[in-house]
């Protein structure tokens, strides 16, 4: 289900026009040599108001990533595009508006489904299928000012840097895996 956006066609209102505009933008297709990953909170039906649309993709080359993304996107509001390191690996990381929705384009040389972002995804619709009244908390957590990993760690009493402690948890219970 994660990996085909197709769920959100026929999910709540915020899926169907982030699926909207997501296909109208063309970024699946047009930036498919970097398989990319629709990840984050709405994909989960965790969002608030402020959730934006997180597409995370395997870069390699950056140079001709940023040549690429300022190509199909610097037109677009709010563009900007920057390169920093994250837990010692450099990454890529590219924003825009579109259709009422911030994309955020985050590229790493490492494959999409050893991330952090998807692996979190991953352990958190896990954990939201075994305990669906934890929706309503977590979206609760969020508006108070959690970050969706802290919110997830605050449920599950895991104490510590939460996107670790999240990873950490996954890993123990076997939900994830690394390669």
């Amino acid at each position: 289900m994660l990996k085909n956006l197709r769920y959100l066609k026929s999910g709540n209102e915020k899926q169907r026009k982030a699926f909207k505009a997501i296909d109208q933008l063309n970024i699946m297709e047009d930036l498919k040599i970097y398989s990319p990953i629709l990840c984050g909170t709405i994909p989960l039906h965790v969002d608030t108001s402020s959730s934006d649309l997180d597409i995370i993709m395997e870069v390699h080359d950056f140079s001709g990533f940023r040549e690429k993304i300022n190509f199909l996107y610097r037109a677009y509001p709010q563009f900007r595009f920057k390169q920093k390191i994250i837990r010692n690996k450099p990454i890529v990381k590219a924003n825009f508006i579109y259709h009422n929705f911030e994309f955020e384009l985050f590229g790493q040389a490492q494959a999409v489904t050893q991330q952090y972002a998807y692996l979190h995804m991953v352990i958190e619709k896990y954990l939201l299928d075994k305990n669906p009244s934890w929706i309503r908390e977590i979206i609760a957590l969020k508006e108070q000012g959690f970050k969706t990993e802290q919110a997830f760690c605050h449920m599950l009493g895991l104490t510590g840097d939460p996107y670790e402690a999240l990873i950490d948890y996954g890993l123990g219970k076997q939900i994830i895996k690394f390669f």
